[in-house]
């Protein structure tokens, strides 16, 4: 889990998490992935997920998270409760769980989480396997009109793979990641996401690579699903500082989003295509309301206060431009290297890269896209048992063709960034902080 250090800890928050420290030192020592155990636990507690609003299911690789955003956002400018499960949390494990728009309280999670634990009885249940029994439960017992349902590895055996109708399946892009869980190729993996497809249920795509989309196709043929896919049932782009939408209903001329970036626009474009695929998308209106007001943190997020901040000023005597991204795998970096290409035309600085990665990724591939865009790379540790070493990130980096050395943490990363930017006459730099969700989640942690 990322790190929940800094936030004021009450004693119902303390509880919180001494609740989830012990499903988690209960969880399995080994990951199996699979849906008999949180089937039987969810029978135990009366099978709350076959009585929840419509579910809108999403599975993916990148951008999950930032269309279910936008997606809240629509519904919520259009007045609609709605519920939304995603993972993992950056700072507050009560992020994961949004009621009616609002994230869940200490009170009712420590509640929700007492009754998953004592379901689960005999049941080896993994952390994922428990929280989402009891984001279920808070789903059931709280009215609302649309459930937003993130899968959280995969999509098949994913534990909220237990939906059996839900009104629409998206698949966001789907890139090489997890391959240890999922398979070794892109096929393979778009197998295990098109896991969540189900007969009746619409499904919705956005731009995929041929190999992925065939699979998923196939997929939705076999099951019985309803396509709507870029391309063939809708199409989207952006022109003149408008996202121009269009499918069989006709042409929608809508905002962009403020999130920043192309895969961002596509991202957009595809929430709203699921809101028409669903029946669920208000006026365009609301849909350009909604898109306008779409927020999701650490996804290139401008730092403008904080400690951080407040460092990186006092020492260049001048402000201080950090921005903040939690991809992870080369697919994002290619994202996130992209628009920061494009803010460089717009607004040249020389970009300086502080990083930390969980050892269990392509470090090499994530840093590639940066090659000829970055100036420097600093390696860090992110606070989890499974963070890369800084040193072995350093030699990645350098490997990719970039200069990199370890650091002992941001602070000292930004700080010796400034420094040398401010002797080589640079001027001040565009520090991207980078890497990993855990990191990104220490970071707003701290520097909230």
């Amino acid at each position: 889990m990322p790190s929940a250090h800094a936030v004021p800890q009450t004693a119902a928050a303390a509880e919180v998490q001494k609740r989830l420290a012990r499903l988690s030192a209960n969880a399995p020592a080994e990951m199996e992935l699979g849906l008999g155990r949180i089937r039987r636990a969810l029978s135990r507690l009366g099978d709350p997920q076959e009585a929840l609003p419509p579910v809108i299911h999403v599975a993916g690789t990148n951008g999950k998270g930032s269309t279910i955003a936008v997606m809240r956002a629509i519904l919520g400018a259009a007045g609609l409760r709605t519920h939304v499960y995603t993972s993992p949390h950056l700072v507050r494990f009560n992020e994961r769980i949004v009621l009616a728009g609002q994230q869940i309280e200490d009170e009712r999670l420590i509640r929700l989480l007492g009754a998953c634990e004592a379901a689960a009885g005999d049941l080896p249940l993994t952390y994922f396997e428990a929280v989402t029994a009891a984001a279920f439960l808070a789903f059931a017992e709280e009215p609302g009109d649309v459930v937003l349902l993130e899968t959280g590895l995969g999509g098949r055996l994913d534990a909220t793979n237990v939906v059996t109708a839900p009104r629409a399946c998206a698949i966001t892009p789907i890139a090489l990641d997890h391959q240890s869980w999922l398979g070794e190729t892109l096929g393979e993996i778009a197998y295990e996401k098109a896991g969540i497809l189900k007969e009746g249920a619409a499904f919705v795509t956005g731009p995929q690579r041929p190999e992925a989309l065939s699979v998923l196709e196939s997929r939705a043929l076999a099951v019985g699903a309803d396509p709507h896919i870029f391309g063939q049932e809708w199409t989207a782009l952006s022109e003149a500082g408008r996202l121009v939408y269009t499918d069989e209903r006709g042409l929608s001329d809508l905002s962009l989003p403020r999130l920043l970036g192309a895969h961002q626009i596509d991202n957009a474009a595809l929430a709203v295509a699921t809101l028409k695929a669903a029946g669920l998308a208000p006026e365009d209106d609301m849909i350009s309301l909604g898109i306008e007001a779409a927020e999701w943190p650490a996804r290139l997020q401008r730092l403008t206060r904080g400690p951080l901040v407040e460092a990186a000023e006092r020492h260049a005597g001048e402000p201080a431009e950090l921005w903040l991204d939690g991809g992870h795998n080369p697919h994002a970096a290619v994202a996130v290297a992209r628009a920061l290409a494009d803010l460089e035309e717009r607004s040249p600085k020389p970009l300086i890269l502080i990083a930390g990665m969980q050892a269990n990724k392509d470090a090499a591939g994530y840093f590639a896209p940066f090659a000829d865009l970055a100036s420097a790379v600093y390696t860090v540790s992110a606070d989890t048992a499974s963070a890369e070493t800084p040193q072995a990130l350093a030699a990645a980096a350098q490997g990719a063709g970039l200069p990199a050395e370890p650091a002992a943490s941001v602070e000292a990363a930004i700080e010796r960034a400034l420094t040398e930017t401010g002797r080589s006459g640079e001027g001040m730099p565009r520090i991207l902080i980078c890497g990993s969700l855990y990191l990104a989640g220490e970071v707003l942690g701290e520097n909230g």
